[in-house]
């Protein structure tokens, strides 16, 4: 296996040209593409429909391609869409190749991806899913060729939310949901997701699971999960990344735990573990990939903040606009994966980050 890592800018969420002068310069072979994870323009929210137009535009666009249609490219690829570009970052899509190759002789980037069934709205944030992902992460696992949990360092899952109609779809039914406010259900979805990532790593225990722990144990916790929901899935999308000695071409992925929302220090971490070691050479990355959260209690290194008072912005864009100006500084640029709300990633106020860099 032989993972291709693209980044192409967006001028708008149905901006697909970056992808297309790929294409049409033989750069990437559309054939070869196998997932997508980018960030939109759009508030992030549950009425946040930048995620579905853009998954629609570049399905549209990949079909004609391929010869097929937008329907068929979109069970046949993962996109994972995080809406939300405040501050510095900025729109961009990375693009997921993956061909045949000889392995490199030393540990390479590796990729799997599994989908779990759809859920009924009932089953959001609930056990079902957390064991329904913990299953499709193995089987990306298995899929990625990687051997020992320790070598997994980045898994993202996009899943479902609960929107204003699976709310309706449930009260016909008489079915009980974990919360009947759609924007409300986000911490339930990302939290029994993650907690599905962490139970398939061995990162938590299966007997301390119950619906209870769900968004209310946060010393429960996966350190490499990225997880984020959306009104435009009813499924869960899982793509795990690794470093696999049976993989090819000339990419590393590392992790590291940011400890808050400015610590710039565990971006150089994160870049380091991705090289193997020694002092984190920004010119290697390739794509990063983190959490943001705000501190706990507002408080960050003594300092006051207003991200949990702020009546006007959510403090998921707070914390993102602040956590990309941090990467971005270290990095050199803006077009980063930063995705709010970090709910059994990591512990309270920490974050979860990834790189992926040449080797």
């Amino acid at each position: 296996m032989r993972v291709g890592v693209h980044k192409i800018l967006m001028n708008s969420p149905n901006d697909v040209s970056g992808l297309e002068r790929l294409i049409a310069d033989g750069t990437v072979n559309p054939a070869e593409i196998v997932a997508l994870i980018g960030k939109t323009e759009g508030n992030g929210g549950a009425n946040d429909f930048t995620r579905g137009f853009a998954t629609l535009s570049f399905a549209l666009l990949l079909a004609r391609h391929l010869g097929t249609t937008a329907e068929e490219v979109m069970h046949g690829i993962a996109f994972v869409w995080s809406g939300g570009t405040e501050g510095v970052l900025s729109p961009h899509a990375t693009v997921f190749t993956r061909s045949e190759a000889a392995p490199a002789g030393a540990p390479r980037l590796a990729l799997g991806i599994a989908v779990t069934r759809d859920f009924a709205p009932e089953e959001v944030g609930t056990m079902s899913e957390v064991r329904e992902v913990a299953e499709a992460v193995r089987r990306a696992q298995r899929e990625a060729g990687i051997a020992a949990a320790a070598d997994v360092h980045y898994v993202q899952v996009k899943g479902p939310l609960l929107t204003p109609a699976a709310v309706a779809d449930a009260d016909r039914r008489g079915a009980r949901l974990v919360t009947r406010d759609p924007n409300g259900s986000k911490p339930y979805a990302r939290g029994a997701t993650a907690l599905g990532v962490a139970l398939a790593l061995g990162e938590v225990a299966a007997d301390a699971l119950t619906d209870g722990v769900i968004a209310q144990r946060m010393d429960l916790y996966s350190s490499v999960a990225n997880t984020s929901a959306g009104g435009e899935l009813r499924n869960c999308e899982v793509l795990l990344f690794g470093n696999s000695e049976a993989a090819g071409g000339d990419l590393r992925i590392g992790h590291a735990v940011l400890h808050d929302v400015i610590d710039a220090g565990g971006v150089g971490s994160a870049i380091a573990a991705a090289q193997g070691g020694g002092a984190a050479d920004p010119a290697r990355v390739v794509a990063m990939f983190a959490k943001a959260e705000a501190p706990v209690g507002g408080m960050l290194r003594g300092r006051r903040t207003t991200m949990l008072s702020d009546a006007d912005i959510n403090y998921e864009r707070h914390a993102r606009a602040a956590l990309g100006a941090v990467i971005a500084s270290v990095t050199g640029d803006a077009a980063i994966f930063v995705s709010g709300g970090t709910e059994h990633q990591c512990a309270p106020g920490e974050a979860p980050i990834a790189a992926i860099v040449r080797a």
